[in-house]
């Protein structure tokens, strides 16, 4: 049975609260538990960057920082492919006559996920007692306009799993291919590796 796309933004919402406390993690299995991953990834990348903004961090703190932005970045786009790869395996094999979906359910999901991290956040700010009135209105105003995004894009990827389902449309997985890890890739990387085998 074929995941629907409230079921995905639900577990998300809880997840974004859970991990901002205490709660345990659901078992998961299947599609679900690859869409819980990657919200994980996208929650610890969040904070990540936020820490990544400090003026008063060190340097030694932001390299840190910038180290466990990248992996987790990684991680990220490992796991949106992980889960066009599990869709594609459950569809079978495709209408190849249909319309091409430029975006993929993998990638509709992420950008739930970071829906669902801005509406936390953004909730918060809205009922901030130390905040001004006028912060706290310009935070509803932000929250109320995330929620409909987050509500049509739901809606979106729905009708997609649906139309690929009945053979209206089709979509393709398209790895990342990122580079800035590979040290084959950067050429940071590969300068450092050169220079080494060079001076021994």
């Amino acid at each position: 049975m074929m995941v629907k796309a409230d079921t995905i933004t639900r577990m998300q919402t809880e997840r974004t609260q859970g991990w901002h406390g205490a709660a345990p993690e659901p078992r998961c299995v299947g599609l679900m538990a690859l869409a819980m991953a990657q919200h994980r990834a996208n929650f610890d990348l969040w904070h990540e960057e936020d820490k990544a903004r400090n003026p008063q961090a060190a340097d030694a703190e932001i390299a840190r920082v910038k180290h466990a932005i990248d992996g987790l970045n990684q991680r990220r786009n490992d796991l949106v492919q992980q889960m066009d790869e599990w869709l594609l395996r459950e569809f079978g094999e495709q209408n190849g006559e249909a319309p091409l979906h430029s975006e993929t359910p993998g990638l509709m999901i992420d950008r739930l996920s970071i829906l669902a991290l801005k509406i936390f956040h953004t909730e918060e700010e809205s009922v901030r007692e130390s905040a001004s009135a006028e912060h706290r209105t310009r935070n509803r105003e932000r929250l109320a306009i995330l929620i409909a995004q987050r509500d049509d894009l739901a809606g979106c990827l729905d009708a997609l799993l649906d139309e690929v389902r009945r053979g209206k449309r089709r979509f393709k997985l398209y790895c990342q291919l990122k580079m800035y890890n590979d040290p084959e890739l950067n050429p940071v990387l590969y300068g450092q590796m050169a220079g080494g085998r060079s001076g021994s």
